[in-house]
């Protein structure tokens, strides 16, 4: 059975809103649980991945957060899902951006001290970059299929998308969760990963400077990075990072196999205890 009864109840409490970040606005929303009216810590960050938002997440955080009992929040990057603006240009840093300017500024407005990064994709290649640069808010971080530096698959793996984007009726799925933004941002994102200039791309440099526990989860049939990935992310960090690689899984885990995802998230969160 690929469920996980909650132990901590249900989700009492969604709210929503914008912030303005970057000159931007942002779109979050907020998760409490029901826990006798008690704001605990850490909090749960949802870092979204290259081509998502907060609703593609779906009931995930609600869940995480109700097997938990920690409180969460998701946010739409600028250009995606319910924020506002634009997904061009991107430059080489675009991610290192997210992670030391962004986010930062996200944990302010939400009064968090302390987070755990629940990261997928790019989501997961921020919360590295956010865990290396703030060390002292970032508690824990758990990625999904992050990215340390661009492989062959990964460019196979995107050109393919590309090719289908008209055949698979992408801009259509897509613009259910980004509106008129879709066209504009799935091109940002393949122009970005496939431009010559970006081959190069690498942040295995800062895997060192990561202080706190790491879960770091791939499926073992992601069809856009090999499990070299993984074992440079935990051997980056150290012994505080520890890998999980799921066997016919692909490049979503919390979609694919979402009971041993949250099995997993919630025995990291109670070793933080």
């Amino acid at each position: 059975m690929d469920d996980l009864s909650s132990k901590k109840g249900a989700v009492l409490k969604t709210d929503e809103g914008v912030y303005a970040i970057r000159h931007h606005r942002l779109f979050y929303r907020g998760l409490t649980p029901l826990r006798h009216g008690r704001q605990l810590q850490p909090s749960l960050v949802f870092l979204h991945e290259g081509l998502g938002c907060t609703a593609m997440w779906h009931d995930f955080p609600a869940r995480v957060v109700a097997d938990t009992g920690l409180c969460g929040v998701s946010y739409d990057r600028a250009g995606y899902g319910r924020s506002q603006g634009a997904s061009r240009p991107r430059g080489k840093d675009y991610l290192h951006v997210e992670a030391r300017e962004t986010l930062p500024r996200i944990l302010e407005c939400h009064q968090i001290e302390k987070a755990v990064l629940i990261g997928h994709s790019d989501g997961g290649s921020i919360a590295l970059l956010a865990a290396a640069a703030c060390p002292e808010k970032i508690i824990g971080i758990i990625t999904e299929a992050a990215h340390v530096f661009v492989e062959d698959i990964t460019l196979a793996g995107i050109r393919d998308t590309v090719a289908a984007y008209e055949k698979r009726h992408l801009e259509k799925r897509l613009a259910r969760y980004h509106g008129a933004k879709a066209r504009e941002l799935f091109f940002a994102w393949a122009d970005t990963w496939l431009s010559p200039w970006f081959r190069d791309w690498n942040i295995e440099d800062v895997l060192g400077r990561i202080q706190c526990p790491a879960l770091i989860i791939q499926g073992r049939e992601d069809p856009y990075g090999s499990t070299r990935q993984v074992q440079s992310i935990v051997a980056g960090i150290g012994p505080q990072a520890s890998p999980l690689l799921i066997p016919d899984c692909g490049h979503a885990p919390h979609r694919d196999t979402p009971g041993r995802v949250r099995r997993a998230i919630l025995e990291f969160i109670e070793a933080l205890r």
